[in-house]
């Protein structure tokens, strides 16, 4: 028993050994993936967290999320384009648009909230299906398409807000999204079985994939990220689960209601890259689009498609900015926006060549964005510091992605 025991320790010894190897080949070869943003998001986390006593705070934490999850839905969708070797520089100001015609819905015409957003997601994916169209039928730039629509779509959001200047929202259920949270024992039973159905559909990947006599990541490397993901998951509960008012006042607890909203989309985005057809093609058109086309694939369909998976995703931000602002302003989905925006996704790791990227590369990129504005301005550091500091972090992500699909090609 003790012989078997000990083969058993050396095999799995052997295979974290083999599993690392390859990862370090793998890195070396260009393939870095979301690595420096990881290593980026742990930096600064202790930097700050060592710097500023605030920073690591319950109520500290949650702002982060809140504020930071708009930028992070807009950069989801532009991973789609960017997947492409695409821009979409309009994003941001679409955002602005949908919400603006969401919170009129609502307020002029008396919409139910449900109906005035998917109207309003509707308008998203019309906006994104006029510019795709552009784009893969007339073959203009999606560069200069973009940025004409940006310009257009800050015209009609002037437009539409009017001589107020401001769109108030009055629907207490989309303001909930945003400054809302679930309690304390819903947030727990959210975390459990959240990462329960993570880790069991996992295990029966690997499981299956070892039936059918397929390369399977090692089992004890599954585990060691899974365990980490279990403690970071759990970990963020507690925390969220503090009180971060004041009572008796104002009592304060539990995961803000748009994590859950933020996660769905990541899982329905993530199962549409990774799980259909639409998903392969859209890596095989980033990746080569003459030799998509050769083999049969409509390149001009998707990437349509994906101009209006991305506007679509910016009518789902406009929702949450009006959230969270209560409103809606000329000035909505405008100003550094659409730059943090792109930023998240490229820090992330989704590379501007195309063809290499994930989804979840956006929620990485936007807490790293975050927690550069939040944790410098806890420090006292001024915006034009923060701004630099941004723009720095975003150009050697740039750099990164270039070098690494040098090394790739070589």
């Amino acid at each position: 028993m003790s012989v078997n025991t000990d083969n058993l320790a050396a095999a799995e010894e052997a295979t974290l050994k083999t599993a690392v190897t390859d990862y370090i080949a793998k890195v070396k070869s260009g393939d870095i993936g979301a690595l420096p943003a990881f290593l980026g998001l742990i930096t600064l986390g202790l930097v700050f967290t060592f710097s500023s006593q605030f920073f690591l705070t319950a109520r500290n934490i949650a702002n982060l999320i809140t504020q930071s999850t708009p930028v992070m839905v807009i950069a989801m969708g532009l991973v789609f384009v960017l997947l492409l070797g695409e821009i979409d520089l309009s994003a941001g100001f679409a955002s602005g648009v949908c919400g603006a015609t969401m919170v009129l819905l609502i307020n002029d015409h008396k919409f139910p909230w449900y109906a005035a957003l998917l109207v309003s997601i509707i308008v998203g994916v019309a906006l994104g299906w006029f510019m795709g169209t552009l784009v893969a039928r007339l073959r203009i730039p999606s560069f200069v398409v973009t940025l004409s629509t940006f310009l257009a779509f800050q015209g009609i959001l002037l437009l539409m807000a009017g001589n107020g200047g401001t769109i108030l929202l009055q629907d207490r259920f989309i303001i909930a999204v945003e400054n809302n949270n679930l309690t304390p024992a819903v947030s727990w039973i959210f975390s459990i079985v959240g990462l329960t159905i993570y880790i069991g559909l996992g295990l029966n990947r690997i499981l299956h994939r070892r039936r059918k006599n397929l390369k399977s990541e090692p089992f004890n490397v599954w585990l060691l990220k899974n365990g980490a993901l279990v403690m970071i998951g759990l970990g963020l509960t507690y925390v969220l689960n503090l009180q971060r008012g004041n009572p008796p006042n104002s009592s304060i607890k539990g995961i803000p209601i748009v994590v859950p909203v933020l996660l769905a989309l990541l899982v329905a985005g993530t199962f549409l890259l990774n799980r259909t057809i639409f998903g392969r093609h859209l890596y095989a058109v980033g990746g080569n689009a003459e030799a998509a086309r050769r083999s049969g694939i409509n390149v001009r369909r998707v990437r349509t498609i994906a101009f209006m998976i991305c506007s679509g995703l910016a009518a789902v931000a406009g929702m949450l900015f009006s959230s969270i602002s209560n409103s809606i302003s000329p000035t909505t989905g405008g100003g550094t926006t659409l730059l943090y925006a792109v930023g998240a996704a490229v820090i992330g790791g989704t590379s501007l060549f195309g063809g290499k990227g994930k989804l979840r590369d956006a929620i990485l990129g936007g807490l790293v964005v975050a927690v550069i504005n939040n944790g410098m301005g806890l420090l006292g550091f001024s915006p034009g510091t923060q701004y630099l500091v941004t723009g720095g972090v975003l150009l050697v992500s740039a750099s990164v992605d270039a070098l690494s699909r040098k090394g790739a090609n070589a």
